[in-house]
């Protein structure tokens, strides 16, 4: 089998692999048809075909073996400190008890409750009829003076009403629960309340700009160095965060961490999708983002533990000096060298490849690389350019329709996963549930993704979670907590399959040119979405049902929307022009991607003789 492989590539002319060229005049052309015309036939199921040059890399070290396993398990690990610095806020910035700062030496006569209730200022509850403390208040008079001449119980029973009402300038906190928080150091609270979720936001709104610039880089200079590049700044940027004395240097510093936190996992993605081939696209890709959901129960010990927001940031921070020895393990992605025209350097990666792996490299190698690069040449050395991804009819839907799923998906996760301290029941366990909630959504998800494809399960679980988060709104107030909790839970299951399912499909529908850049791109709806989770706890006031309405409606249209997308397989495409001729091919949107790409990579050996 071998030797005829290498036999038909030595005979093949470079323009053979093109993908516009005309193949009905061909010999195996119909019968090549005729085995495909039940399902994707060739594509997926004949191995023959797979192992051709329009997949060099696979053919050349296998589609997953040793060296792959170890270099998918090491970059998925990065998405473990990214996610802690995404996720950290909501203990370095949660919301506890705070009263208005008495008077020195009251807290002497009196207790702290006493205090409260002796200046305090009552107010009703905006989302019920119930009277709570306002600690942005107090009743003005000579606590210390009127304390020393009358009891607690007798200054209680006096009229406090007539007494001016003034505006607290500082506070107190409870520690006890948090520790420090960056809410009682820089007093985010009353009239400065909005400021916390403005920190929220400044470091998503690094996400989203972070994914496009991110993938203009990677796709320019490659994978390996975007990566190298983040993960020191990151370290860097940590660290000063956890000294940082004034918080507007601290709300820059924490867009600046976003922008590099979203660089490498995206840069990690795609360069982890790049070394495998065949269903291992599926399997990698899933397994990549496994790590995510361990790591809210890793940062919920963690902060249990590490009390005080500045002593977590040290803890979340730190674990990251390990991947620098990443620059001496991780190679660049083979397929991106290829698609720069380097073949020496793709040569040098692959041989340490399959020396790894045991796969001896075909004898013909060299030949069959540099053909690879042809179709690359047709238009010169490809330039990363945004335009690209409106340069096409096809490319361009897909691209449009990606960014408003990629914008639903974001702000229904996110909303999720950043506002479970205002779901109900304690913080610690409900990130801990939020996380082993996800684990098995992520590994139903490869069993799904093998059997079914990537279109139609994304438009499920997405339908699904939105359902879940709609039926939270017709329950009937006086109903338990846990039941609402639960259906919240089943949304984030669902969900979180969709979070899964979404930057595999995205990788694998755009061409390898512009693959980070496509990915990227994508991030900036879904950085809008971020940008607005913050603020969409805010909208309760109005009715306690509304942020997870508009949650579960988000869903429920952005899983319709995928419909209106072409399925993939396991198949990496490498230029626009053939991602456009395979969608074009046929009016069957779902069949045309696979199987019109089977027909360029036809010309078995056998047909050959």
């Amino acid at each position: 089998m071998a030797n005829n492989t290498e036999k038909w590539a030595e005979e093949q002319e470079p323009n053979s692999f093109l993908l516009g060229e005309d193949r009905s005049a061909q010999p195996g052309f119909v019968r090549q048809n005729r085995r495909q015309s039940g399902n994707v036939g060739v594509f997926k199921d004949d191995k023959r075909t797979e192992k051709t040059h329009e997949d060099p890399v696979s053919m050349a070290i296998g589609e997953f073996g040793r060296w792959q396993a170890m270099l998918t398990l090491i970059l998925s690990l990065l998405n473990l400190p990214c996610t802690w610095h995404i996720f950290v806020l909501t203990f370095q910035g949660a919301d506890t008890d705070f009263w208005c700062t008495p008077p020195p030496g009251v807290l002497n006569r009196i207790s702290v409750d006493q205090w409260k209730n002796l200046s305090s200022v009552v107010s009703e509850s905006p989302t019920s009829n119930v009277s709570v403390y306002d600690p942005c208040h107090y009743r003005d008079f000579d606590y210390e003076s009127l304390l020393s001449k009358f009891s607690y119980r007798e200054l209680l029973k006096s009229n406090t009403d007539q007494y001016e009402l003034k505006t607290c300038t500082s506070w107190q906190f409870n520690t006890t629960e948090f520790g420090d928080t960056i809410t009682s150091e820089w007093n985010l609270v009353c009239d400065r309340k909005e400021l916390k979720n403005f920190a929220e936001m400044m470091f998503l709104m690094g996400v989203a700009f972070g994914g496009f610039f991110s993938g203009l880089v990677s796709d320019r200079f490659g994978r390996k160095k975007t990566l190298m590049a983040s993960l020191i700044m990151q370290l860097a940027l940590g660290i000063l965060v956890a000294i940082c004395p004034w918080f507007e240097f601290y709300l820059v510093l924490r867009f600046i961490l976003g922008f590099v936190c979203v660089s490498i996992v995206f840069s990690g993605f795609v360069l982890c999708m790049e070394l495998v081939g065949g269903k291992w696209l599926t399997i990698a890709g899933v397994l990549y983002l496994l790590p995510v959901p361990m790591s809210y129960i890793i940062i919920s010990g963690i902060a249990y533990i590490c009390r005080g927001w500045r002593l977590l940031q040290w803890c979340v921070t730190l674990p990251a000096v390990f991947f620098l020895v990443l620059h001496w393990f991780v190679p660049e992605s083979p397929r991106w060298l290829l698609a720069m025209g380097r073949v020496d350097e793709t040569m040098e990666v692959l041989e340490k490849a399959s020396k790894i792996n045991k796969h001896p490299l075909p004898a013909n190698i060299d030949k069959i690389l540099k053909q690879s690069i042809n179709k690359f040449e047709i238009n010169g050395k490809p330039k990363v350019r945004v335009s690209d991804l409106f340069r096409t009819k096809n490319i361009r839907k897909i691209s449009l329709v990606l960014y408003i799923l990629w914008f639903s998906l974001y702000l229904v996760y996110y909303g999720l996963v950043l506002n479970l301290s205002n779901i109900g029941g304690n913080i610690y366990i409900n990130t801990i549930i939020s996380g082993l909630v996800e684990i098995p959504a992520i590994l139903i998800s490869v069993v799904i993704l093998l059997k079914m494809g990537r279109r139609i399960p994304l438009c499920l679980t997405m339908v699904a979670g939105g359902i879940a988060c709609l039926l939270t709104t017709i329950l009937p107030p006086d109903t338990d907590e846990w039941i609402s909790l639960s259906l919240v839970m089943a949304g984030k299951f669902s969900v979180s399959s969709s979070n899964v399912i979404m930057p595999l499909y995205t990788a694998e529908l755009f061409p390898t040119v512009i693959r980070n850049l496509g990915v990227g791109t994508s991030n900036i709806p879904a950085g809008i979405a971020l940008i607005m989770v913050p603020y969409l706890w805010n909208l309760s006031p109005l009715s306690k049902v509304l942020p997870l309405m508009v949650l579960g409606t988000v869903s429920v249209i952005g899983g319709l929307s995928v419909l209106m997308l072409p399925e993939t397989g396991s198949y990496l495409s490498d230029t626009l022009e053939e991602v456009e001729d395979c969608i074009s091919t046929s009016n069957n949107t779902q069949k045309k991607y696979i199987d019109t790409i089977s027909s360029n990579v036809q010309s078995s050996p056998s047909e050959k003789e």
